[in-house]
């Protein structure tokens, strides 16, 4: 058997045309999208682990060279999905250029993204919402309220597995998402970040950011590889092209608008952060509400609280919908068991899949501390964003003629440039995370050669045109 096979593009695009969207995003729409994408986990949590475990008051320095990374893959992605508008990112994009074998780890990789994600961004939520109620003066007992390794003496994080079964059931009887709802979402994210600029920048101390790298280098590259999580949301601009009403145009907007307006704010909000609490402080989950109410402003941290789970419950829910989807494709293409893509004859979702890993996510993000589950998420996006740059430049020599809506600039240096600080960042992250990494995709290698090689719709269709020939001896 070919392992190396590949789906061909024009059936892709023919599928796609069947079943097109209705194009009705503009350039403001993609813009607002992606931000409410970024804006989540990243700026609300990894802030503070970031900056108290790698990169001090440098983390300003560590969240541009996380920017940078991103926005060379928003290139790629850019061109990938206004060309090839499928669902399925890069494990589809993998699919069409490379080969099944690595379709199939990439889609293996992207599931433990978003699955890890999920249950990050459940750990954050948790930790505002536990703010929250502490305002109230009401407070879960430790033991009930933190991960293990935590390190809060705590046994399992049961807010963090109660919002992911709520956000799961939401997901298996269906969901409708809108331009209009998704906007609303981002101001009031947007007008939560604002206010902790606003109250917090009176007693930012100049002092807090001496000494500005006291991890060195080395320091502020490990910072950017832990909040390169922040940034991972970006990609829901590409995946809109489909809808875009002119991807060449509005895509190449979008993306660059989100990311530079995310980026202006997370280095404003690590200056002001850092300026107001000494970074040995802030190896905490909620680092903005902790800062105000470092300073004593409780009230407005309780409203920094409120704004937070507000905009996390929505990433909350995109990633676990991301994480379906992606299962959902490879199941249908006959690489993962059919119980994936069953579609439920009342709601019409992937019921089953939809609580099969929303389950699962409960009980990670119940176990699994924040930082452990951070680098391994953003190891798994890494590899991923490596593989978008390479598929494109692959596409270009296979695929030299096919009408692209949109082109990545200076092809093939961007995207080797890509590759190289993506790699670069996936270095700098410890050997824990390398190992997990290493063993998950091994076990990938498994059920690709004992499942989904044999059970492939291509495999089928080889055998289906062997069986025609008139030759053919069974």
């Amino acid at each position: 058997m070919n392992i190396m096979r590949k789906k061909s593009i024009s059936q892709m695009i023919s599928e796609s045309n069947k079943k097109a969207l209705s194009r009705s995003l503009g350039a403001f729409d993609l813009t607002l999208l992606g931000i409410g994408a970024i804006i989540g986990t990243g700026i609300f949590v990894l802030t503070g682990v970031a900056a108290a475990q790698h990169a001090g008051p440098s983390l300003i320095i560590s969240f541009i060279i996380s920017a940078i990374a991103c926005g060379c893959a928003a290139l790629c992605y850019a061109e990938f999905s206004s060309s090839v508008p499928i669902a399925g990112s890069v494990y589809t994009y993998t699919y069409a250029t490379i080969g099944e074998i690595v379709a199939f780890l990439i889609g293996w990789d992207l599931m433990l993204e978003y699955l890890l994600a999920v249950s990050s961004v459940a750990t954050g939520w948790s930790a505002y919402f536990q703010s929250l109620l502490s305002g109230f003066g009401i407070h879960i007992p430790a033991v009930l309220s933190s991960a293990p390794g935590a390190g809060k003496g705590g046994i399992v994080d049961l807010p963090a597995i109660v919002i992911i079964l709520i956000i799961t059931a939401l997901l298996s009887k269906g969901i409708r998402e809108s331009a209009k709802v998704n906007n609303i979402m981002v101001f009031i994210k947007l007008a939560v970040v604002i206010l902790f600029i606003v109250a917090g920048v009176g007693y930012v101390k100049p002092d807090n950011w001496t000494p500005f790298m006291p991890f060195g280098f080395q320091g502020i590259m490990a910072g950017a590889a832990t909040v390169f999580f922040a940034y991972i949301g970006f990609d829901a601009v590409s995946t809109a092209a489909e809808e875009v009403r002119k991807p060449q145009r509005d895509l190449p907007i979008g993306i660059i608008s989100s990311l530079v307006i995310c980026t202006t704010l997370y280095i404003i909000v690590s200056l002001v952060l850092t300026g107001i609490v000494p970074f040995a402080k802030l190896n905490v989950s909620d680092p903005v509400a902790f800062a105000l109410h470092f300073v004593g402003q409780n009230t407005i941290a309780g409203l920094i609280s409120v704004g937070a789970i507000t905009g996390i419950t929505t990433v909350l829910l995109v990633m676990l919908y991301g994480q379906v989807r992606i299962s959902f494709a490879m199941s249908r293409d006959g690489l993962l068991p059919p119980v994936f893509s069953k579609v439920h004859p009342k709601f019409k979702t992937p019921f089953a899949n939809t609580w099969l890993i929303g389950c699962i996510a409960a009980i990670i993000s119940g176990i699994v501390d924040l930082n452990t589950l951070a680098e391994l998420v953003n190891i798994g996006t890494l590899s991923a964003f490596t593989l978008v740059a390479i598929a494109v430049i692959i596409l270009r020599k296979t695929h030299p003629n096919l009408k692209r809506a949109f082109k990545v600039p200076f092809v093939p240096v961007l995207p080797i440039i890509t590759v190289f600080i993506c790699g670069y960042l996936m270095i700098s992250l410890s050997k824990v995370t390398w190992i997990s990494f290493v063993i998950w995709i091994a076990i990938g290698f498994i059920v690709y050669f004992f499942y989904g090689r044999k059970h492939s719709k291509l495999n089928d269709e080889k055998k289906s045109r062997v069986s025609s020939l008139p030759f053919f001896i069974p």
